[in-house]
C-alpha cells in the first residue's frame, strides 16, 4: 500500500512537473489582454505562474532541479531580467530540454535581441516595425504595420500549424531574419513580397533589415536534444484582439472574415512548443535471422535478417501507433552497406528483410528520423558479422567448375602418360647382317 501511494505521488509530481510553466510580463495587465490565450493553455491542464520579468526573486531552478519545463515571456520592454534569470540562464534551462515561447514588438528592447540571437534569429532595430501597404487591416493607425497575412504564407508542416489553416492572420510588429547556417531554424510565418521592416515614423533612407519574403514573422527551432523554441515578433498576435477581431484587408485581394486565425494558430503553435505535438519515442525493437525468433547479437556473412522497430507518436496526450511511409533503415559498418525504407505493419510496426553483406566485421541497425515538426528519433543496434566456418563453405562451388575439369584432365593425362611409358615396349633395331 505505502508503495502504490509512493508511486501515485511520484506520477502526480512527474504530470505537473511536465505541465509546470512560468510566465514572465511586463505587468499584470497582459493576463487581461491576452486572457484566452492563457485560458487555452489552463483548459489543456498547465500550470501557469505569473511574474513580473524584472521581480528581483526569479528563479528557474532550485538543488539542481528545475521548477518548470515551460517557459513563456511576455515582457518585450523589460530592459533586465531579474533575480537569477538572465540569457545565459534562459539559454542552459533549452540546453537542458526547457521549451520556450518568446513574443516581442517593436519596442523589444536588448535583452530581448540577445535572447533571438542566442537561438539563432536576428531581430531588427529598436522601433522597427513590419509595415506593407498593400496589406493592411483597415482598423490600422495609418502606418501600415497591422498587416494582414494569408495562411499560404504558413510553413508546410501539419504538426506544427494544424491542418486546416484557411482563415487570414493579423500581425503587429518586428520582424525577424534567420541564421541561413542554422539547420535547426523553422519560419513558421513569413511576410508578403510586398512587405519590408522599417520605423514606420522614419523616412527610408537606407535599405532595410529584412524584406519581402525573407521577413519571418515567427520562427521556432527544435534543438539537438528536442527542446522546442517559438520566437514572435508581434505580441500582439497573441492578444485578445487579435482573436477576436474581424479581418478586413484594404487593398489587394479585399479579404472579409468573421474572425482571424490568430487563435488557432496561436493553439498549435503552443501545443507544438510545449510538447503535445510530434513526439515520437521507441517502444520496441527486434532482429532475428529469417525463420528464428529468438534474436541474435551475431550474424554469419549472407544471412537473411529480419529488423521490425515498434514507433509510437503522443497525440492527445496519449501515445498512440505512429504512421508515416519514409522511416528508413541503415546497415552501418563506419557507412552504411545497405540502407532500406523499413515496410510499415499494422500498429506501428515498420519491418525490413535483408541479406547481411558478404564483408565480417561490427555492424550497427540505425533508424535515424530527422523531420519537420518532429522530435528527432535515433536507435542503433550493434551486433557482429563474423565468416563463415570452415565446415559452412559450399564443397563445390558452380564457378569453379572449369578448374575442377582441368583438375581431373591433368590426372588421367598422367595416367594415361604413365600407363604408355611404363609398358610400352619398342622392337629392337635390326643388325645388317638380317
Amino acid at each position: 500500500m505505502k508503495f502504490f501511494i509512493l508511486f501515485t505521488l511520484f506520477v502526480t509530481t512527474k504530470a505537473v512537473t511536465d505541465k509546470a510553466t512560468l510566465v514572465l510580463i511586463d505587468n499584470f495587465n497582459v493576463r487581461e489582454t491576452h486572457s484566452q490565450f492563457f485560458k487555452t493553455l489552463q483548459d489543456r491542464g498547465y500550470s501557469l505562474t505569473y511574474k513580473l520579468a524584472d521581480d528581483a526573486a526569479l528563479v528557474l531552478s532550485k538543488y539542481g532541479q528545475y521548477l518548470y519545463k515551460n517557459l513563456i515571456i511576455f515582457a518585450p520592454s523589460v530592459l533586465e531580467f531579474g533575480g537569477q534569470v538572465d540569457t545565459d540562464a534562459i539559454t542552459k534551462f533549452i540546453d537542458d530540454g526547457g521549451n520556450l515561447l518568446m513574443a516581442a514588438n517593436s519596442a523589444a528592447g536588448d535583452v530581448y535581441r540577445e535572447v533571438a540571437s542566442e537561438c539563432g534569429f536576428e531581430m531588427d532595430e529598436e522601433s522597427a516595425a513590419v509595415i506593407d501597404h498593400f496589406n493592411y487591416d483597415n482598423t490600422d493607425d495609418g502606418d501600415h504595420t497591422r498587416i494582414v497575412i494569408s495562411p499560404k504564407n504558413l510553413i508546410n508542416s501539419p504538426t506544427i500549424v494544424g491542418n486546416q489553416n484557411t482563415k487570414p492572420l493579423l500581425f503587429e510588429g518586428t520582424g525577424l531574419i534567420l541564421d541561413k547556417d542554422n539547420s535547426l531554424v523553422l519560419p513558421i510565418l513569413s511576410a508578403d513580397s510586398t512587405a519590408y521592416s522599417y520605423n514606420p515614423k522614419s523616412q527610408v533612407k537606407e535599405y532595410p533589415h529584412a524584406v519581402g519574403r525573407k521577413t519571418v514573422l515567427i520562427a521556432a527551432l527544435q534543438a539537438r536534444n528536442n527542446a522546442r523554441i517559438v520566437f514572435s515578433g508581434s505580441m500582439f498576435f497573441f492578444s485578445d484582439e487579435a482573436f477576436n477581431s474581424a479581418v478586413s484587408k484594404v487593398h489587394g485581394d479585399k479579404i472579409k472574415s468573421g474572425s482571424s486565425g490568430n487563435k488557432e494558430l496561436a493553439t498549435h503553435l503552443s501545443q507544438w512548443v510545449f510538447g503535445e505535438r510530434g513526439r515520437l519515442r521507441v517502444r520496441n525493437v527486434q532482429h532475428h535471422r529469417e525463420g528464428d525468433l529468438k534474436s541474435s547479437n551475431t550474424y554469419t556473412i549472407t544471412d537473411t535478417v529480419v529488423y521490425r522497430i515498434e514507433i509510437d507518436e503522443l497525440k492527445n496526450g496519449k501515445w498512440q501507433p505512429f504512421e508515416a511511409d519514409d522511416v528508413q533503415l541503415e546497415f552501418v559498418r563506419i557507412d552504411p552497406f545497405i540502407r532500406t525504407t523499413l515496410q510499415k505493419k499494422p500498429n506501428g510496426v515498420y519491418e525490413a528483410i535483408f541479406k547481411v553483406p558478404d564483408v565480417w566485421g561490427v555492424y550497427q541497425f540505425k533508424v535515424d528520423y530527422d523531420r519537420v515538426g518532429f522530435t528527432r528519433l535515433y536507435h542503433s543496434t550493434q551486433v557482429s558479422v563474423r565468416p563463415l566456418q570452415h565446415t559452412q563453405y559450399e564443397r563445390f562451388i558452380p564457378s569453379a567448375y572449369p578448374y575442377y575439369v582441368s583438375a581431373f584432365s591433368m590426372m588421367i593425362g598422367v595416367f594415361l602418360f604413365s600407363f604408355v611409358f611404363l609398358y610400352y615396349k619398342e622392337d629392337p633395331p635390326k643388325s645388317k647382317s638380317e
